[in-house]
């Protein structure tokens, strides 16, 4: 096994929860490259994996929404970068037409993906020479690594590996000195998952009187108009300036602790080992969700509104001391 192509082009959670399989077919095939097709709107995330040898990427969405003669362009050149390199496999654990054409332009003899049932666009499943067995029930993000495995015919070992190196923050705008840094991500592309303002703003409150720094990140001009209600009645709380997707990763990295709705930052908050709570209003946290021992936890049931109570308890439960090492320091003290 010499090099294996993984195509998985969107969106920045489904990225971020998808690196793992890189590190699990590293630790099956010592030596094997691992490229990565990716939409050029989330290279950078990818980019961001010490696992991944090629970041292969196009401005698919962009040219979907503008239809410019440069992105179409830059998306002919992609594909002479993309068959640059014969690939013993290509996985696409995407599973719609775009990423099943990156897949069936590759050169290799043997594609791999989804069988019809379990494919987001049942016409994808033209570029393929062999398919996954059924999805397994439960995480999807656990799915994707069973769905790799069987494709190329190892076993899924331990706990997923993410394996991501930030660059270097030009600035450290979020000094500890001024206490713990607490980040609430209560913005969310689907209006059905927020969580309401108000819950919002009594976490805020409760999360300032117990010492942290509040931080608001936004997207738009509407999430930043309700960052800056909850910022109003939260003692300290900070609206950001508007960042990039670098920056705001810097700025997870550099905190304490995330709370948050079920969006893509707050994947990467689970995937940089942050202090980390998910809310699930209208998504599955079986499916969707993260989950690490005294870690990251996810709160709701998806199909209603998570109280304000049940959120503090998971904060505290992220924020506790691991039973084991309060074990050991209880035995040392005594």
């Amino acid at each position: 096994m010499k090099r294996i192509l993984i195509v998985k082009v969107t969106s920045l959670g489904d990225i971020v929860q998808a690196l793992p399989v890189v590190a699990d077919i590293k630790r099956a095939f010592p030596g094997v490259k691992v490229d990565w097709a990716a939409d050029e709107a989330f290279a950078e995330v990818v980019r961001w994996s010490e696992g991944v040898d090629r970041v292969l990427c196009a401005p698919l969405r962009r040219f979907k929404k503008a239809r410019r003669w440069n992105d179409l362009k830059a998306i002919w050149a992609s594909i002479a970068e993309l068959r640059a390199h014969r690939y013993d496999y290509v996985i696409d654990i995407h599973g719609v037409y775009k990423s099943a054409i990156i897949a069936f332009l590759a050169r290799s003899s043997r594609r791999i993906g989804y069988q019809s049932q379990d494919l987001g666009e049942r016409g994808a499943a033209f570029a393929y020479t062999g398919r996954f067995g059924p999805r397994p029930q439960g995480s999807a993000w656990h799915g994707m690594r069973i769905s790799a495995s069987e494709a190329l015919g190892y076993e899924v070992e331990g706990p997923p590996i993410h394996d991501l190196k930030l660059p270097e923050p030009v600035t450290q705008p979020f000094a500890t000195h001024d206490g713990p840094v607490a980040a609430l991500f209560h913005a969310t592309s689907k209006a059905d998952k927020k969580w309401p303002l108000t819950h919002w703003v009594a976490v805020g409150r409760e999360l300032s009187e117990r010492g942290f720094r509040v931080l608001l990140p936004w997207g738009s001009d509407g999430e930043r108009a309700e960052a800056g209600q909850i910022a109003a009645q939260v003692p300290g709380a900070t609206v950001l300036a508007q960042m990039s997707v670098t920056e705001i990763a810097q700025m997870i990295d550099a905190c304490a602790l995330v709370v948050g709705t079920d969006t893509g930052f707050v994947h990467l908050a689970h995937a940089l080992q942050k202090r980390t709570v998910m809310i699930f209003v209208a998504t599955s946290p079986t499916h969707c969700g993260v989950e690490a021992p005294h870690r990251s936890t996810s709160v709701g049931d998806g199909h209603s509104v998570p109280t304000i109570g049940a959120a503090l308890e998971a904060i505290d439960y992220v924020q506790a001391v691991e039973p084991v090492l309060a074990m050991q320091q209880g035995a040392a003290a005594a």
